[in-house]
């Protein structure tokens, strides 16, 4: 069996903050950081998806966290489709217009390319640490499965390369009927690695909890089964804190998955005061027993 790091998308939410999860001492982003680092081995970025990272960020993320520690990042939102506040993009990539979210076909080839460049730059001090992960393209709930977007996967792939891309999709289709096995196909065949999720079903952007290795990196996200996931507020969305039974549930299914990866990553986004690291503390207790 592979090796399991469990974290939590997150260190820094301002309810986290205020959970007491961190003890008093953790009292600048410096010490919260080594304080997670030593609960977990593993965390997601997802600030990044909001606005790309500076590479002095990412340098002191590096240096305050021991060896062995690994980051995830999330793609830039521009990246993966979704819309972009103009606020976000680079200063000097900005373009003259009223608009207040922008798309890829929005911005000029070079300008888009250069995002690309520069997102990607700024990982060099993670790399360079050997405490880069994984890049985490999550999609839209419009990215559906057809050839374009599969061909975008590979796009993503060779630009990302030698880093590891993996994928989160977030509509149905792609596993729909005969359209799973389609899909895990292609992943294999490309050894694109899959994200596997736990989510509120029923909604248009519910994607069932295939587990799945389909490269030597699996990954787990567990976004919680909020009875308000459709809410705008991410607290209300993300608030659900899993029972031990649950965890309980999933511990035995992500040692098989495990079975079937060289390194698996499982991450608790249920990101609302400590709940996710709460959570991931037990999961943790449960993988190790």
């Amino acid at each position: 069996m592979g090796e399991i790091k469990v974290g939590t998308a997150s260190w820094t939410d301002r309810t986290l903050l205020d959970s007491g999860w961190y003890p008093q001492t953790a009292d600048t982003p410096e010490k919260r950081l080594v304080y997670y680092a030593r609960q977990f081995p593993l965390v997601e970025v997802d600030a990044t998806y909001y606005s790309p990272p500076a590479e002095r960020t990412t340098r002191l993320w590096a240096e305050r966290t021991p060896p062995g520690f690994t980051f995830n990042i999330k793609a830039f939102s521009l990246l993966t489709g979704h819309p972009t506040r103009v606020s976000a993009l680079y200063k000097d990539l900005r373009p003259d217009t009223d608009k207040r979210n922008l798309y890829p076909d929005d911005l000029p080839a070079q300008a888009y390319e250069e995002v690309w460049t520069r997102f990607l730059a700024a990982l060099d001090p993670l790399v360079e640490a050997g405490k880069l992960g994984a890049v985490l393209f999550q999609f839209p709930p419009w990215f559906t499965i057809r050839r374009a977007n599969r061909e975008y996967l590979l796009e993503v792939q060779r630009r990302c390369h030698p880093l590891r891309p993996v994928f989160e999709f977030r509509h149905a289709s792609w596993f729909d009927g005969d359209n799973a096995g389609e899909t895990l196909d292609f992943l294999r065949r490309h050894e694109l690695a899959y994200v596997c999720v736990d989510m509120p079903q029923g909604h248009r952007n519910s994607v069932p909890p295939v587990l799945a290795a389909t490269a030597d990196l699996a990954v787990v996200r567990f976004h919680g089964h909020s009875d308000k996931w459709t809410s705008r507020d991410i607290h209300e969305k993300f608030g659900y804190r899993y029972s031990d039974r649950e965890l309980r549930d999933w511990a035995p299914k992500l040692r098989e998955l495990a079975r079937d990866a060289a390194q698996t990553h499982v991450l608790m986004n249920n990101c609302y005061r400590d709940y996710a690291q709460t959570n991931g503390q037990q999961l943790q207790g449960l993988l190790a027993a």
